[in-house]
């Protein structure tokens, strides 16, 4: 696995800086290869290259950790079903990317590289196929929309009851969203934002942005009453129950959408452990969705909740980097750690985590982009 490991790696380098033509490449040679699979896909293929690109870098980067991996591909696998992927499908597909690899590598390529991509693929296939094959649930749940509130221009929460199943889940998942109304065939992922509960209530916290054609739709077009598809939940970023380890919970953005859910569960039966949520911002116009958060820390006085600008020179409450932060709460070792947030908050987050000394195998997180 370290040989297999370093060659995907060092290959990968090679075409990490030109990504989005890989993805290009990738798609091009596939719907030659197999052209009645591009009605599984969207119209615009924009996000859906993202996704490609991301699902890439996540294996290869957990590839030398044998349960992330494993978890992280059955989800994948169940989560595609949604595409209506079927096992035939996993052979074209490692096709079409060994063949775009190559192509963008310009003789760059060798016989390790791509004896280490056919294995690894190889795989990853079997994972996913696997984890579709072992899902008892349908492959996606029509979900009526039952509230939807804007929190300003960019912030839509919203409530939508799965139909006909119940949609089991855990507090800190995340789960893909299509709105075939808007975008048929676009799907994104979001993290429920409320642990479970008998209704069956799936809250989400949504920020539109420029890039993100379904948030900005789920944001700006959604209405009560509307009907979502919503897939098979995913992630790791969850509680052990037997951990009697006190809490540490960052949230960046609406990254705060799966840190509410795990206080909300920890509120159902947590007398012991200490909880601290940090909700970072950039400016004090940026914090949104406290006030629940707020409540339950007024019943439990194990939980601290604290708002932290890391760029707003006039908020009169917390401010500084994140290293700052928790530098000056800290140390965290011992703790359970969850972040969640963009990609410069977790990054951020983790390094001040490892320098601390903070085990890895405490600290689970989840990276958002536009949502």
């Amino acid at each position: 696995m370290d040989n297999l490991a370093r060659s995907l790696k060092e290959s990968w380098s090679l075409v990490e800086d030109r990504r989005d033509l890989l993805a290009k490449q990738f798609y091009a040679r596939l719907f030659v290869i197999s052209p009645s699979l591009r009605q599984l896909f969207p119209v615009q293929m924009t996000d859906q290259r993202d996704r490609l690109l991301e699902a890439i870098v996540r294996a290869v980067q957990t590839i030398e950790d044998p349960v992330h991996f494993d978890d992280y591909l059955r989800g994948l696998g169940r989560d595609h079903r949604k595409y209506h992927v079927q096992p035939e499908h996993y052979d074209v597909v490692g096709r079409a990317l060994l063949d775009a690899l190559r192509a963008l590598t310009e003789g760059q390529w060798n016989l390790e590289y791509d004896q280490a991509w056919r294995e690894a693929y190889a795989v990853i296939a079997e994972r996913m196929i696997a984890g579709a094959a072992e899902d008892s649930n349908p492959p996606f749940w029509h979900a009526e929309v039952i509230t939807h509130e804007r929190l300003g221009s960019e912030i839509a929460v919203l409530t939508c009851q799965p139909l006909q199943y119940p949609l089991p889940y855990l507090a800190g998942q995340y789960v893909s969203v299509e709105a075939p109304r808007h975008l048929p065939r676009v799907w994104r992922t979001y993290s429920v934002a409320n642990a479970p509960t008998e209704d069956n209530l799936l809250e989400f916290h949504v920020r539109a942005k420029s890039s993100g054609w379904l948030s900005g739709a789920l944001v700006r077009r959604v209405r009560a009453g509307d009907l979502l598809r919503v897939a098979s939940p995913m992630g790791t970023m969850t509680l052990d129950p037997r951990s009697t380890r006190d809490v540490l919970c960052v949230a960046g953005g609406v990254g705060l959408a799966p840190i509410k859910a795990l206080v909300e569960e920890l509120a159902r039966y947590n007398r012991t452990r200490w909880v601290h949520v940090f909700a970072v911002a950039r400016t004090e116009a940026d914090i949104y969705g406290l006030e629940p958060l707020y409540r339950l820390a007024a019943r439990h006085p194990w939980l601290s909740v604290l708002p932290v600008c890391t760029d707003d020179p006039h908020y009169t409450g917390d401010r500084g980097t994140i290293s700052d932060l928790l530098d000056r709460y800290g140390p965290w070792t011992g703790h359970d750690c969850f972040v969640s947030g963009s990609t410069a908050t977790v990054g951020a987050t983790l390094r001040v985590l490892a320098a601390q000394d903070v085990p890895a195998e405490l600290i689970r997180y989840d990276v958002f982009g536009d949502t």
